[in-house]
């Protein structure tokens, strides 16, 4: 928790709560510290890592109706942009066009957002202001908020002034993988089963070229013993040498059948 954190997010009546439930002492403390501090809060160099590597976050502002207003806003993956210790932004994409995150900013710049990482789960809560800014490729806010190779009209830029934020408890975040961190664990998978569906082929393929010439025995002898590179001599199957003598005494068990 930021320092001004507890000075936005706790107010009388949610003290009053916490008060109820036995933890307003923990938390009060840090509101009152905070509420005679001017100023703030930094971001660190945690959260700057973790805010650069986000694709969405939802954002919340408030209506002049007194109304809470929720929406999701994505992009891929380092859209959303650490512009310096104090500031966040990102470009603003062409959407529906009701725009009513944009009206409400208008008549109060406040603003709060939700950024989850549910791979990692980790939630990281922010408090701000925001501010609306015409896309113009000529304006600083356009270099430092482009997005190159993303197939999206920008509309605005919007830039957010942090005053506090909050590491949230991951005890309730499901773990869910988008389909790029899913395929970098199964592709390089997928590469060695090809490979290991190759060797079989070869492999069988040489048992299916020496099955007229030899007994099957001899042939499981020779493959035991002159192993794939890749698998572990110790722990690979080797028939009893008795066994394998009483196969030979019999004529062996015959050239293989491939099904």
């Amino acid at each position: 928790m930021s320092e001004h954190y507890g000075a936005i997010a706790f107010t009388r009546q949610v003290r009053d709560v916490q008060r109820s439930y036995g933890s307003e002492k923990f938390y009060g403390g840090r509101a009152d510290r905070a509420a005679g501090t001017p100023g703030s809060d930094v971001l660190g160099e945690t959260e700057k890592e973790f805010l650069r590597h986000q694709d969405g976050f939802y954002l919340a502002s408030v209506s002049q109706t007194g109304w809470p207003y929720v929406q999701y806003r994505g992009g891929p993956s380092g859209f959303l942009k650490v512009v310096d210790s104090h500031t966040i932004g990102w470009a603003d994409f062409r959407g529906n066009l009701q725009y009513v995150s944009v009206g409400n900013v208008a008549g109060s710049d406040r603003v709060a957002i939700i950024v989850m990482d549910h791979a990692r789960r980790r939630r990281l809560k922010i408090y701000g202001h925001a501010s609306v800014h015409a896309a113009d490729p000529d304006s600083q806010h356009d270099h430092a908020l482009e997005v190159p190779d993303y197939d999206a009209e920008v509309e605005r830029h919007i830039l957010v002034r942090v005053e506090a934020f909050d590491w949230n408890c991951p005890q309730h975040i499901t773990a869910r993988f988008t389909a790029s961190q899913v395929s970098s664990i199964v592709d390089p998978l997928h590469e060695r089963l090809g490979k290991s569906d190759a060797e079989v082929a070869r492999l069988m393929s040489a048992l299916a070229a020496r099955a007229g010439t030899e007994t099957a025995a001899d042939v499981v002898v020779d493959h035991a013993d002159g192993l794939h590179p890749g698998v572990d001599a110790g722990r690979a199957y080797k028939p009893n040498p008795a066994s394998l003598q009483h196969l030979r005494e019999r004529g062996g068990f015959g050239a293989p059948r491939w099904h």
